[in-house]
């Protein structure tokens, strides 16, 4: 069963990107982006294509073009996710059959995105709106509607978020760091996972 934990990436260089996802895999997230503010993020999602394609959804994050939506496609990613909602995004990620998760602040972004196309919403930041805030918007969501919080959620507040109706959550500083060694990553992964899990039981 994949968890609906998305890890980001942020600063991770070609030459690491396949160890650190590696130990996220075996510590069970399995959902990657990699973010185009890092060095050669192209390279680095075409080594995880290449060598996770069929064990993780690789993508990018802070994806702002349908330009780069292209080259991530090329690159052999399958997920693309933005800080904010832009319909040409979603819909030019669509057309390539890539999964579109936009970030979203307002109902109105929110049923922007979801006319457009976008598979799930992403909050963010997460920290602004608050799980009251997420509360309050998914009383006129559409049913169904996937909304991961991102930014100000992780394992120390998990439950919270979780009470508030979010459905995953997308961690970043929390689980990788440029300059952390994979250790470090795998332990982190291990004990997000626990507290993932622990919130959900």
């Amino acid at each position: 069963m994949t968890l609906p934990l998305i890890a980001i990436l942020r600063g991770v260089t070609p030459d690491e990107v396949c160890s650190v996802a590696h130990v996220l895999v075996d510590a069970g997230i399995t959902q990657i982006e990699v973010p185009l503010n890092s060095p050669d993020p192209l390279e680095s999602i075409t080594r995880l294509a290449r060598e996770l394609g069929d064990a993780a959804l690789i993508g990018a994050g802070t994806v702002l073009d349908t330009e780069h939506v292209a080259a991530v496609a090329d690159a052999g990613g399958k997920l693309i996710v933005s800080p904010n909602c832009d319909r040409d995004v979603i819909r030019a990620t669509k057309a390539r059959d890539m999964q579109s998760w936009p970030g979203i602040f307002t109902p109105t972004e929110a049923f922007s995105a979801l006319k457009a196309g976008a598979d799930g919403l992403k909050l963010f930041p997460g920290a602004m709106a608050g799980p009251s805030g997420l509360a309050a918007m998914r009383a006129i969501l559409p049913a169904g509607t996937l909304v991961y919080a991102v930014g100000g959620a992780g394992p120390e507040n998990f439950q919270t978020w979780i009470d508030a109706s979010a459905d995953g959550f997308g961690l970043g500083s929390a689980l990788f760091k440029p300059g952390m060694s994979a250790q470090q990553v795998a332990e982190n992964a291990r004990g997000i996972v626990s507290a993932y899990r622990e919130a959900v039981a």
